[in-house]
C-alpha cells in the first residue's frame, strides 16, 4: 500500500521534509501545499537582492516542476489549506479534499504587525517572501525617507540595503540597544557605530505608537516624537503561524508555538500524536543550555527539523536534540555571530553569568588585510559551563561560532575548554593563538577571581 504524506508549507522545513520523506520511502505519494508563489528560496537573501548583489530569479533554487519531474513530489503553489480533520485524516486545499496517512506541518511564521494605528496604510511593508521584497523594491522608486521598525538582524540588513539604495533611513527600536535579544549591549554597540558610518540613524528605547498619513504613510510617531517618512518596513519579529495547528487542537507552548517531542511529533492534551509531525518556525524547541523552552527560528534549524519530520513521516525513527541556535549575519563590512544565551536571555532563565572577552585579528597581524575581531564568551557563574558566545569581526565568524556552539551544546566548562582547545594556524587565516582561546582565558580568569 502506498503511503500518502502531505506537507503543509514549502519553506526550508517543508521542502526538506518532503524530500526526506521521499528518500526514506521512494514509493510514498508526497504532496506539498503552500500559499506562496515561490518555493525553495531563502528569505535571508531578500536584503541583498534589494541592494543589487543578486536577482530574484537567482535565489530560487527549484520550482514545482523540478520537484515533480526530478523527485516525484507534487507541489501545489498559491494553494491555501482551509481545513484539516485529524480524525478522518483529510486535508482540504484549493477546494479539493486529500487523504493522508501522515501529515507534516511546516507553516512557518508571519511577521508580527504591531497593534498600532496606521499599520495598514499604503507603503507599510513586511519582509518575509519574494513578493514582499518585490513590493518594497517597486515602492522604493518613489520613496526617499524610510523608517525601519525594529533593529534586529533582519531590520539592520534591510536598513543597510535601503540606505545603499540612496534612501534616508531611520531604524526605530523599542529596546535600548540593537539586536536586543541575541546580542549583549557591548557587542551591539560596535555594530551600531559601523552602520551609523553609512548614514543610518537609530532611535532607541522608543516603541512605535502610530503610523500616520492619508492613504500613504507620511510619518511615524515613537515616544511622542514624529519621524517623517514615505515608507515603513516592519522588522518586528516573527510569530508562529498557528492556523493549522489550532485546527487540529495541538498543544501550544508558553512561547506561542507548537510543543513537539524530539521526533517532531506534537502533543494534543498532553498526549503524543502519532501521525502528525511539525517543523520549522512554528515549533517551540528545547534549549540545550537552560531547562526550558526556546525559539529557534533559523533556516538551519528548519532544515534540521524538517529532515527529522520527513524521515519519521515516512516510517523512520529519527530525532532532533535540544538547540543552541547559532546565527551569523553579514552587515556591511562586519560578520556578526552568536550562539547559546545572551546575558539578557540568561537573566530570563535566572542564570547568573560571568563573561570573558578578547580583541584581536582574523589573521596574523603582519599579514595583509587582517581584520579586527571581538570575541565574548559567557559561562554560568555557579557551574562554570559555557552558555553563550558572540563575535563581531571583519571576516570569518562562522567557523569560530560553530566551534563554540559544539562546546556549549556539550556543556563544556570554561576551564576544560581552555585546557583542550587547539586552533589551526596559518597567517592568512588566524593568529597563532586564536582570539577565541584568548577570550576563554579571560573568562576563566574572571570565573576564578
Amino acid at each position: 500500500m502506498v503511503r500518502k504524506i502531505i506537507v503543509i508549507g514549502a519553506g526550508a522545513a517543508g521542502m526538506t521534509a518532503a524530500s526526506a520523506a521521499k528518500r526514506t520511502d521512494p514509493r510514498a505519494a508526497v504532496t506539498v501545499f503552500t500559499e506562496d508563489e515561490h518555493i525553495a528560496y531563502s528569505p535571508c537573501v531578500i536584503p541583498w537582492v534589494l541592494e543589487g548583489r543578486t536577482t530574484w530569479n537567482d535565489i530560487v533554487m527549484h520550482d514545482a516542476s523540478y520537484y515533480s519531474e526530478e523527485r516525484g513530489i507534487t507541489v501545489h503553489t498559491m494553494t491555501k489549506v482551509t481545513a484539516v480533520d485529524g480524525n478522518t485524516k483529510k486535508v482540504t486545499a484549493g477546494g479539493r479534499t486529500y487523504d493522508y496517512d501522515t501529515l507534516v506541518i511546516a507553516t512557518g511564521g508571519a511577521v508580527f504587525r504591531p497593534p498600532v494605528p496606521g499599520v495598514g496604510l499604503k507603503n507599510v511593508f513586511v519582509v518575509r517572501t519574494i513578493n514582499d521584497g518585490k513590493k518594497i523594491q517597486n515602492a522604493m522608486k518613489d520613496c526617499n525617507r524610510v523608517v525601519i521598525a525594529g533593529a534586529g538582524v533582519i531590520g539592520l540588513e534591510m536598513a543597510l540595503s535601503v540606505r545603499k539604495g540612496g534612501k534616508d533611513v531611520t531604524a526605530i527600536e523599542m529596546f535600548d540597544q540593537i539586536m536586543p535579544r541575541i546580542a549583549d549591549k557591548d557587542m551591539a554597540e560596535p555594530v551600531q557605530k559601523h552602520l551609523e558610518r553609512f548614514g543610518i540613524k537609530f532611535v532607541l528605547s522608543s516603541p512605535i505608537q502610530s503610523i500616520e498619513g492619508g492613504d500613504t504613510v507620511r510619518w511615524v510617531t515613537a515616544s511622542g516624537k514624529r519621524y517623517e517618512c514615505d515608507m515603513v518596513i516592519l522588522a518586528t519579529g516573527v510569530r508562529a503561524n498557528l492556523e493549522v495547528p489550532k485546527m487540529l487542537g495541538l498543544d501550544i507552548g508558553k512561547l506561542g508555538a507548537v510543543v513537539v517531542s524530539p521526533s517532531m511529533r506534537p502533543y494534543r492534551n498532553g498526549v503524543l500524536v502519532d501521525d502528525i509531525f511539525v517543523a520549522g518556525d512554528v515549533v517551540q524547541c528545547e534549549s540545550a543550555i537552560a531547562s526550558g523552552p526556546t525559539m529557534s527560528q533559523l533556516g538551519s534549524s528548519a532544515v534540521k527539523q524538517g529532515l527529522v519530520a520527513g524521515k519519521n513521516a515516512a516510517g523512520d525513527r529519527a530525532s532532533s536534540g535540544a538547540v543552541a541556535s547559532p546565527w551569523v549575519s553579514v552587515i556591511g563590512d562586519l560578520h556578526i555571530a552568536g550562539t547559546g544565551l545572551s546575558e539578557n536571555l540568561a537573566a530570563w532563565y535566572n542564570i547568573r553569568t560571568v563573561s570573558g572577552r578578547a580583541e584581536g585579528f582574523t589573521r596574523a597581524r603582519y599579514y595583509p588585510d587582517h581584520k579586527e575581531m571581538i570575541v565574548k564568551i559567557m559561562a554560568d557563574a555557579d557551574t562554570h559551563a559555557m552558555i553563550g558566545a558572540q563575535i563581531v569581526a571583519g571576516e570569518d565568524a562562522t567557523g569560530r561560532i560553530n566551534w563554540l556552539t559544539d562546546a556549549i551544546i556539550n556543556g563544556t566548562k570554561a576551564e576544560d575548554f581552555l585546557e583542550r582547545a587547539e586552533n589551526a594556524y596559518c597567517p592568512p587565516t588566524s593568529m597563532v593563538r586564536d582570539v577565541v582561546i584568548s577570550a576563554a582565558e579571560n573568562l576563566c580568569n574572571n570565573l576564578n577571581r
